[in-house]
């Protein structure tokens, strides 16, 4: 019951959805009752409308999420590869009979490449179905069609398909893979989502390295944007931020905002990487 209301509330509190319901009551109070409170409703609406899609608003909150791990160079030698789903549209994938991939499609690129490079490390696919429809469509069953295809010979491929949020993605793939301490694993997601999926791999004591993709923000300067890619950016930065704070409070993550840690790096795999953001500091 509480994972559908999170599901309805993270919805709800979408600034898409929310100026969506402010405009549409407007609207009709405007209709029935054309009084000061109804324009003033209808204002507000317009200026949040405006202020989310051609301010650069949206980037400001998703920027910080997405620079909060910095790019590395992997090492050379790996013990497995983690993929979160989120990338998959299952249901029109199902129905479709085809691998029908959304915005996040990166995920799966970075996972194909990576695996191509590191041919004897284990692979783990994790995503099952996590909307509140479509629930007979499972991502991880999709990912087997494409992944079993592009790869038929490989057998050391693990498909979790039980997860419903991120935290489900950290607790069931460690079920399955039952990681060594010593053992060193990437973790693939968006960068966007990075800090709550390592803040979760953390909080079980499985030290991930983190393997950021999936970018929607630039470094150069705001240039401007349209309506679909202005709410895309803030309604997914909304949903990361409350769900940092949502996960904290549910004791799911270490802290609200995990991110590498300044001194001891080896907490997350870090020890002997190359960081490829200009300014990092190379591992020894």
């Amino acid at each position: 019951m509480l994972y559908f209301l999170s599901k309805i509330m993270g919805w709800v509190l979408e600034p898409s959805t929310l100026l969506v319901l402010s405009a549409s009551t407007g609207v009709i109070l405007h209709f029935f009752y054309p009084t000061k409170l109804s324009r003033n409703v209808l204002t507000v609406s317009v200026l949040g409308i405006a202020l989310c899609t051609w301010t650069p608003v949206g980037v400001l909150l998703l920027g910080p999420l997405e620079n909060r791990f910095p790019k590395i160079q992997p090492p050379q030698q790996i013990t497995g590869i983690i993929v979160l789903g989120g990338a998959i549209r299952a249901s029109q994938s199902k129905n479709r009979d085809t691998i029908s991939l959304n915005f996040r499609a990166e995920r799966m690129l970075a996972f194909v490449k990576l695996a191509i490079r590191y041919p004897n490390a284990k692979l783990v696919f994790s995503g099952g179905a996590g909307g509140l429809q479509a629930q007979s469509a499972n991502e991880a069953d999709e990912a087997r069609k494409l992944l079993v295809g592009l790869f038929p010979s490989r057998k050391n491929i693990i498909f979790e398909d039980r997860s419903r949020n991120t935290r489900d993605n950290a607790l069931f793939s460690k079920d399955l893979v039952r990681p060594l301490p010593s053992e060193r694993w990437l973790l693939i997601t968006s960068a966007a989502d990075m800090p709550r999926a390592v803040g979760c791999f953390a909080k079980l004591k499985w030290d991930v390295i983190p393997y950021p993709v999936d970018y929607h923000t630039g470094l150069d300067t705001w240039s401007g944007q349209g309506l679909v890619q202005g709410f895309e950016q803030i309604n997914w930065a909304v949903h990361e931020w409350i769900g940092l704070v949502y996960y904290r409070l549910r004791g799911w993550t270490p802290s609200i905002f995990p991110g590498p840690p300044e001194f001891g790096r080896s907490m997350f795999g870090l020890g002997e990487l190359r960081v490829k953001d200009k300014g990092a500091i190379d591992a020894a």
